[in-house]
């Protein structure tokens, strides 16, 4: 594979992350560079981690997390997004978006955007694909993509209240959480 399908896989895979990220940046309006750079990081690390992952672990762990890797992605988007949804309506201290972004909260959303980047890895190692290499550009592409998403979403969240940018966050990551459970549904039928 040349280095325009390696962008182009890099590309898909980054598609949820750059929602995602736009989400957090909606709800996180004050976020600084720093804090953008670490998110950035972390979907970065995770999708070329869980590319490798699939990589190097080999086709049993691949089949045994596929079974219900979009169960996992779907559990945990909607979790964060009724959390961020309810944190909206009852307002309060503890707002985990535009308060605070923990470690765990955006460790799960980084798994939960990363899931299918093993099944990428699996397939590559399988026609004998360069991991490293295409691993890297999937790390760096989904980097660009969740701080795009994330500046972008900052942008756009000042132009509204923190309880509407909480409520439009929670529904994105509600809708990308049935998305993914709908694509992998629909495979599992065909």
């Amino acid at each position: 594979m040349d280095i325009v399908g390696i962008l182009l896989v890099a590309c898909a895979l980054s598609i949820d992350c750059f929602a995602i990220s736009l989400s957090v940046g909606l709800c996180r309006k004050e976020t600084s560079q720093i804090e953008i750079s670490k998110i950035g990081l972390f979907f970065g690390v995770f999708q070329a981690g869980m590319t490798l992952l699939g990589a190097f672990c080999g086709k049993f762990f691949a089949e045994l997390i596929g079974a219900f890797d979009h169960w996992i992605a779907f559990g945990l988007l909607v979790f964060l997004g009724v959390r961020m949804i309810r944190e909206a309506a009852i307002g309060g201290e503890d707002r985990t978006f535009t308060q605070k972004l923990s470690l765990k909260t955006l460790a799960a959303l980084a798994v939960a955007t990363s899931l299918d980047a093993l099944a990428v890895g699996l397939s590559f190692a399988l026609i004998g694909h360069e991991i490293l290499w295409t691993s890297f550009v999937i790390g760096i592409v989904a980097f660009l993509a969740a701080e795009i998403g994330t500046n972008v979403g900052k942008t756009a969240g000042k132009k509204f209240s923190s309880e509407v940018t909480e409520w439009i966050g929670g529904v994105v990551l509600i809708l990308i959480g049935i998305k993914i459970l709908a694509e992998h549904l629909q495979q599992d039928l065909s």
